[in-house]
């Protein structure tokens, strides 16, 4: 392997940053940060315990009541987000080259989501400045109005499959309004979270406001969910951690805004365009490595059309290019971590024995190291396999005919999880039923994961609690206070009236 992969400056070690500060954990503990290609230890982080995380949220608290950013202007926090879009724009290069040596993400995509966090952060510094809130009025008699405060120290735990851009929807709207933060990144995945603290410092936040803590979920995100200061949870991440933070925020009446596991339904009718159907079925699948929430990791094709379909997509399949993630013709690139590729390739074994294979099942040729899986797609999945069930999160599909359009949205509905759902079809009047009937918290017709960022983010069932996006972003980062006038005479009954 060339050094030229290595990216230039890498830190010997990544601390946390809370106070303004660059800090190792209280009790000097420290773990090892892997790189995807050769799974060797390339730095060391500090590990975040309850110690560290009280002194994150004391800052965080500090900075709340006491400091400048809640009582700013909407337009005056608009700025400093603007300006740390500027930031985030200017250095797109270098933050997707750590992103993508990191995470093993291909470096292109990893230029995307750089790009993508920095119109996260213009976004929301444009909404808030736009944000209007209601006012109701009985002329004559009272006037109604809500007025929009921010709640105090919000905790963020994001994941390692596209870290640096999940932070920024996260830290977009959660300081747009007025809150500070504790970030707890991915333990995967730390190396990219690192940077937010010189982009806020040169963008002008002030200090104690965004407070970084690194270390692992049953430790340092654990204290975060328990921790009394912090009244708002925002998480993205599997489902099953998902019940563990709802049950351990539960006693302290937290809000709560989660995004949770998928196992994404595309749905492909006689009439779609086939092409248009195949290309973007091969790219919800195998685009980010497969490691994405609204993947469409089960693909359901009507029978008239089946066959020619899986022939189409397992042909295209086995041309994804799988290469080293820096190379910019790399299509997939290495899985996080050995753990998870251990995972992955486990449920290519148990695909093995509820499919048909017809492209991929194992190691690319050439990689003989590294965290590699070959675009792996099985043909003549039942319903009840676990494939057909059970969230990879990795570069594996499963397709399964159907015959009737019932059929397709009982095999839809038949997981446990609802986040996304694509539907191929020129039947107009099937596309928008379908859409209301499928349990999706977000449904493309005829696309593929394109987002307006007003729209809202979140899904159904295991898939999460909440949304997020736009004003739902805003919601929750907010409280909403009523505030009642009475413009003439009191209206109430008198009691105890002499």
């Amino acid at each position: 392997m060339t050094d030229s992969r290595i990216p230039a400056d890498l830190p010997d070690h990544i601390q946390h940053y809370i106070d303004g500060a660059f800090i190792d954990s209280v009790d000097g503990d420290t773990f090892d940060v892997l790189d995807p290609v050769t799974n060797e230890n390339y730095t060391t982080a500090s590990a975040g315990k309850k110690a560290d995380i009280d002194l994150a949220v004391a800052a965080a608290k500090r900075a709340f009541d006491d400091g400048p950013w809640p009582k700013m202007l909407p337009r005056e926090r608009s700025r400093v987000l603007h300006r740390i879009a500027d930031i985030v724009e200017s250095r797109d290069q270098r933050l997707a080259e750590l992103e993508s040596y990191d995470s093993g993400l291909p470096i292109t995509q990893a230029l995307g989501q750089a790009r993508r966090a920095a119109e996260n952060f213009r976004f929301f510094a444009d909404l808030i400045v736009a944000q209007a809130d209601d006012t109701f009025k009985v002329p004559g008699r009272q006037i109604n109005y809500v007025n929009r405060k921010p709640i105090g120290v919000a905790g963020l735990i994001t994941p390692w499959n596209t870290p640096f851009m999940l932070e920024s929807w996260k830290l977009g709207p959660a300081l747009a309004t007025g809150n500070t933060v504790v970030l707890k990144p991915a333990e995967f995945t730390p190396l990219s979270a690192s940077l937010w603290a010189g982009i806020f410092e040169e963008a002008g936040l002030p200090k104690g406001v965004f407070n970084l803590v690194n270390g692992l979920g049953e430790d340092a995100g654990d204290a975060l969910v328990k921790h009394p200061d912090v009244p708002l949870i925002s998480f993205t991440g599997e489902s099953s951690t998902g019940q563990l933070i709802f049950a351990n925020a539960a006693p302290y009446l937290k809000g709560l805004s989660m995004e949770l596991g998928g196992k994404s339904p595309a749905v492909v009718f006689a009439d779609a365009d086939l092409d248009a159907a195949v290309n973007a079925t091969i790219f919800g699948v195998f685009s980010l490595n497969g490691e994405r929430c609204t993947a469409g990791s089960r693909i359901l094709v009507e029978q008239s059309i089946y066959d020619e379909f899986v022939e189409k997509y397992a042909a295209q399949a086995k041309r994804v290019k799988v290469g080293l993630p820096n190379d910019p013709t790399t299509e997939v690139g290495a899985l996080v971590h050995p753990e998870h590729y251990e995972k992955v390739m486990s449920y290519v074994e148990i695909g093995k024995t509820e499919g048909r294979l017809v492209a991929g099942g194992g190691r690319p040729e050439g990689f003989e190291t590294g965290n590699y899986v070959s675009p792996t797609v099985f043909a003549d999945v039942y319903p009840d396999a676990r494939i057909f069930q059970e969230e990879i999160f990795g570069p594996v599909v499963a397709i399964t005919p159907f015959s009737s359009d019932e059929e397709a949205l009982a095999l839809a509905n038949n997981t446990k999880y609802g986040l996304a759902a694509y539907i191929w079809t020129n039947d107009l009047k099937r596309a928008h039923n379908f859409a209301g009937d499928v349990e999706a918290g977000m449904v493309w017709l005829n696309s593929n994961n394109v987002r307006d960022l007003r729209t809202p983010f979140g899904g159904v069932k295991a898939s999460g609690l909440g949304h997020e996006g736009g004003y739902r972003s805003i919601d929750f980062y907010t409280d909403q206070q009523a505030v009642h006038i009475n413009l003439g005479e009191v209206h109430n009954p008198v009691f105890g009236k002499q």
